[in-house]
């Protein structure tokens, strides 16, 4: 069990969340989801593309520039390890930790 310190981050782990499997997203909509806004965004996913977890698209629509983020395969690997071993960190603590 090894948490990725990548996604420490509540941005960072929020936007991995979100662009799931085979997910391309625009810029602005990952920051409406995720309820950031632009420089706080943009430092959580130069982040991510910088270790390799999101892969990115620039292009134009109806003249203005947009970019698209994706996770990458090895981004998707290492979120659902990460998933997996906070998985297993709850079930060594007997479950959620909450009372009946």
């Amino acid at each position: 069990m090894r948490l990725d310190d990548s996604f420490a981050s509540p941005i960072r782990f929020s936007a991995m969340a979100a662009l799931g499997e085979d997910v391309e997203l625009d810029f602005r909509t990952v920051g409406e989801i995720l309820d950031v806004g632009d420089s706080a965004l943009s430092k959580a996913l130069s982040y991510l593309h910088d270790v390799g977890y999101v892969e990115t698209r620039k292009g134009v629509v109806a003249g203005r520039a947009r970019t698209w983020v994706r996770a990458s395969r090895a981004g998707r690997e290492a979120f659902a390890a990460h998933l997996a071993a906070l998985r297993e960190i709850v079930e060594l603590g007997g479950g959620t930790g909450l009372s009946p």
